[in-house]
């Protein structure tokens, strides 16, 4: 990919050393030629840094602060790369991501680009292509195939961008202010997503830029997705309200948001991931989020300067080719020791490990940087498929293979 544009990819990481690491074993096999990474971490994050060999190899800045977009800022204010690309900790990125995410800004008129994100089992997704309205709503838009496309939204909507697979000119960024640290969690991208559109500017959705995404456990929720705190979700939908939405339709976008957020914490103390008593308290630190997003003053957002040091290069580690084992589930321990000595001699590898029977398919990438997929041999990697499907076992590797190639390489190697 010659004459590629340089990318600063932006990792806020805190209270999550595990996850950073495994973020970054991905980061670090990207198939792009041009990359830098800024990680704004607190002191648990650049221990890992440290404990994972990158220290040398990436920007760390030092960020205590609980607000995510403060923490963006900063390191976008770090970001020398002609594009700033954001990704969450508890976030994975197919190899190919980030070169399929530029292919948003082929077009000159592109000022910003987003992906689609697989859920925690690697199979499902999380989030495709959305617009979102004057409440913060997202809406589902419909895509015809995998090619990139350029969209321009309706008056009083943006394109939505998910925070965790998003990238941003960093011109534009700096001109704007980067991200409003008025919201410390939750609305902060979709903020961004309107203030582009307000100012006429048009986003790109790559849909094979995919990141994988695992919701990991922190201050607001549990191991188990439960959730633990729901002041900031009240208090950014307040600031969105203040910023966004015509005043007349607050209150009942916000009795929408207590209904909606009653009606999930139903189902979580159904489902075992919260207790009885702690829906009145998690119901009460939402009211007390909405009532001080009310009065949360608004940022005046100055432009952020040139950064102070010069861009970092990444070397990628994925200085091989592709390469697939492929084998039965018995034999797992053989299959993984090949696949882990494939990938440390720089090869981009995915592992398939098949037993008989339905069991579903799950994907996880690997702390050795292996693309693990497991599941029966008739079983579903596509959650819209039929549930039994009978294959012989070559016939079924072949099948995976094609499934996940255009995610693994980058878009020169791929046919559309």
């Amino acid at each position: 990919m010659s004459g590629a544009p340089t990318v600063s990819v932006v990792v806020v990481s805190r209270g999550r050393p595990g996850s950073l690491k495994l973020c970054l074993t991905g980061l670090s096999r990207l198939l792009y030629p041009a990359y830098e990474i800024v990680v704004v971490t607190d002191d648990e994050g650049h221990a890992a840094v440290r404990a994972a060999g990158f220290c040398d190899e990436v920007k760390l800045v030092a960020f205590e602060e609980a607000n995510i977009s403060a923490a963006r800022n900063a390191g976008i204010a770090e970001a020398a790369g002609e594009i700033v690309a954001f990704i969450d900790d508890d976030a994975v990125p197919e190899p190919g991501w980030l070169a399929h995410l530029v292919q948003g800004f082929s077009w000159p008129e592109a000022a910003a680009a987003g992906g689609f994100v697989r859920g925690r089992n690697g199979i499902s997704f999380q989030w495709k292509a959305r617009s979102v309205d004057q409440t913060g709503a997202a809406h589902d838009l419909a895509l015809k195939d995998v090619t990139p496309v350029l969209l321009t939204p309706a008056e009083g909507r943006g394109i939505k961008t998910e925070g965790t697979n998003m990238a941003v000119r960093r011109t534009v960024l700096a001109e704007i202010g980067g991200f409003d640290p008025a919201f410390r969690f939750y609305l902060d991208e979709t903020d961004l997503n309107m203030r582009l559109a307000r100012a006429g500017l048009a986003t790109a959705i790559v849909p094979l830029a995919e990141v994988h995404h695992a919701y990991a456990e922190s201050a607001r929720r549990s191991r188990t997705r439960g959730p633990r705190d729901l002041f900031d979700v009240g208090a950014s939908t307040a600031v969105f309200l203040r910023k966004h939405c015509p005043a007349q339709a607050h209150e009942k976008v916000m009795q929408d948001l207590r209904t909606a957020q009653r009606r999930a914490l139903l189902d979580h103390m159904v489902a075992g991931r919260i207790e009885p008593r702690d829906l009145r308290r998690l119901m009460a630190r939402l009211e007390a989020g909405l009532e001080a997003g009310r009065d949360r003053p608004l940022s005046q957002m100055p432009a952020i300067p040139h950064p102070r040091h010069w861009f970092l290069p990444f070397e990628t580690r994925a200085t091989g080719g592709q390469s697939e084992v492929a084998g039965r589930r018995l034999f797992a321990r053989r299959h993984r020791a090949a696949a882990r000595a494939a990938a440390a001699a720089g090869e981009t590898v995915t592992l398939f490990l098949f037993a008989p029977g339905v069991r579903p398919h799950r994907v996880r990438f690997t702390p050795d940087g292996v693309w693990e997929q497991t599941g029966g041999l008739w079983g579903r990697s596509n959650r819209n498929a039929k549930s039994l499907r009978f294959r012989r076992f070559s016939a079924r590797i072949t099948e995976e293979r094609a499934r996940v190639a255009l995610q693994r390489r980058p878009p020169e190697e791929v046919s559309l």
